[in-house]
């Protein structure tokens, strides 16, 4: 089965930034207004192109198709993601205090993002089956990185040595994409306290070994 765009852009970004030219930088930066005003759907590369001010052909010659335009612009909003998870998680004292800001940050940075919060509510079809009827895929994806922080704090002893962190990365996502994908009534997503608090309770207590 081939790889969806979302899945193919969450992975991708975790290997460093693309080596791009100041034209290929414009045109990411037009398709992302385009994309972010107009939906994916209702855009075209002609759309891009006008907004950019080049022609057509000079998208094609850098994205052979909207597909691989669309990852390249969603690819590096997860880098710009990532990049701002480490600095806020950068001076958290414990592996718990981690954890938590991991959390709220997270769901505060996808819900908040210009183009994928964007997309989530005005045009969920065209991420929402990424992250839910692709069979896990992207989940899976999610759930290797997470795993592999977890991993380097098992190994430098922040986290018990009989924890599953496959299986605390695995609960980890699909509680954050619950709350991505389905309204909550009961937990204000906007309130960052109460966030931490909810992450305090029910994923900081997931690390401990059973007894």
């Amino acid at each position: 089965m081939e790889p969806n765009v979302l899945e193919l852009a969450f992975s991708n970004s975790t290997t460093g930034a693309d080596d791009t030219d100041d034209v290929t930088v414009r045109l990411l930066d037009a398709a992302y207004e385009q994309f972010c005003r107009m939906g994916i759907k209702r855009s075209t590369m002609a759309d891009v192109a006008r907004l950019a001010g080049v022609s057509r052909i000079t998208v094609y010659r850098r994205f052979d198709t909207k597909e691989a335009l669309v990852e390249h612009v969603v690819r590096r909003e997860f880098r710009r993601y990532f990049e701002q998870f480490a600095t806020e998680i950068r001076g958290a004292d414990t592996v718990a205090d981690r954890v938590v800001l991991g959390f709220v940050s997270s769901l505060r940075a996808i819900r908040h993002n210009r183009l994928i919060g964007g997309l989530m509510a005005v045009e969920p079809d065209s991420v929402v089956p990424s992250m839910t009827t692709d069979g896990g895929r992207t989940q899976h994806v999610v759930q290797q990185f997470v795993a592999a922080r977890l991993r380097e704090e098992q190994r430098a002893g922040q986290v018990a040595a009989g924890v599953d962190v496959d299986v605390v990365a695995e609960m980890m996502v699909r509680v954050c994409t619950s709350f991505l994908v389905v309204p909550s009534h009961v937990i204000d997503l906007d309130d960052d306290a109460r966030m931490r608090e909810v992450a305090r309770q029910f994923l900081v207590p997931m690390l401990d070994p059973p007894a």
